[in-house]
């Protein structure tokens, strides 16, 4: 025994030499060296055109903070929840009809099974995003379709955003029934996102209440230029449309075109920042891209809206991460 305890140092000298000579890292070292690499984050997204705006910029930010963000899309122009699960319901009924493999002739079912995801997100289409009727039992079909597939994902629900206020017709309230401006089709469509949250028990990605915290804002909300003639414009004249997060006007052929509902570019880059700061857990104001179009001064702006979002999404009563 006495000799096993005069070896005991000489083994750990030689340990620490050879951790020295050949660069052999401790386990406090490698641990260290892992958060430096950034997070891993399997992310598949469930929507339409409105998920692609909100996640535009996404890889982007991830990739600047060394983080790898593998994404997995089945997204449907205009798609509402009911179109999505149809499309289950279709496959599930026979896996060669083509209404059940609607993403690139693929089904949602295939894409699903084609990795292992951390986070799935789903949403409502934006029409319908006001009307509460619309949402179930197509929320809670998918969620069940989706944790049966993929057990230890969890499900996030995107909130879309609100039309501009200068919209010609906003999102349904009811049947041949629309809100009434910008402000009613939020506060209806907020609300009906967080009930599916908290009967789910979800956590949300923010975003329609982050593009009302900037299109309701005195300084930075866009306002409709009050010194061009809309039922006469003369081509290629365009309005001010400064800080608008929507697509607005633009010419086309001559035409003036008119989106009043898709994200442009800084309204892409605000929905990019929330789902950063939800999905990476980590503050948008720490990053420094901004993208060309936007001005910084706008962009540091946005970048403190999706912040103070992200952060008050937190201390919702659903989503049992947000409460962990």
């Amino acid at each position: 025994m006495s000799a096993l305890k005069s070896i005991f140092p000489l083994f750990f000298f030689v340990a620490f030499l050879l951790n020295n000579a050949f660069g052999f890292s401790s386990s406090a070292e490698l641990l260290e060296s892992k958060k430096a690499k950034g997070k891993v984050v399997r992310l598949f997204i469930i929507g339409n055109s409105f998920s692609q705006n909100a996640s535009r910029f996404l890889p982007q930010l991830a990739k600047e903070k060394g983080h790898e963000l593998i994404l997995g899309r089945a997204e449907i122009g205009g798609a509402s929840l009911q179109r999505h699960w149809d499309t289950v319901v279709a496959h599930e009924a026979d896996p060669k009809d083509p209404k059940g493999n609607a993403y690139g002739g693929k089904s949602l079912k295939v894409l699903l099974s084609e990795g292992e995801w951390d986070i799935v997100t789903i949403q409502q289409n934006s029409m319908n995003t006001p009307w509460l009727d619309t949402y179930q039992p197509y929320a809670r079909n998918l969620y069940e379709f989706i944790k049966k597939l993929q057990p230890n994902a969890e499900v996030i629900l995107h909130q879309t955003w609100a039309y501009r206020a200068d919209a010609k017709v906003f999102g349904l309230v009811a049947d041949k029934e629309h809100a009434k401006d910008q402000k009613e089709m939020w506060e209806k469509s907020r609300a009906n996102y967080h009930a599916i949250a908290k009967e789910l028990d979800l956590r949300l990605l923010p975003v329609g209440d982050a593009f009302w915290q900037v299109s309701s804002d005195k300084k930075w909300g866009y306002k409709k230029d009050p010194n061009y003639d809309f039922n006469n414009p003369a081509h290629p004249a365009m309005p001010n449309q400064a800080n608008s997060l929507h697509a607005g006007y633009r010419w086309h052929n001559k035409n003036l075109i008119f989106d009043a509902n898709h994200a442009n570019v800084a309204g892409e880059f605000l929905g990019s920042l929330v789902w950063y700061g939800v999905l990476f857990n980590e503050s948008p104001t720490k990053l420094d891209f901004v993208p060309e179009n936007v001005s910084p001064e706008f962009g540091a702006y946005l970048k403190k809206v999706a912040k103070k979002e992200v952060k008050k999404s937190k201390k919702y009563s659903f989503g049992k991460i947000a409460r962990s």
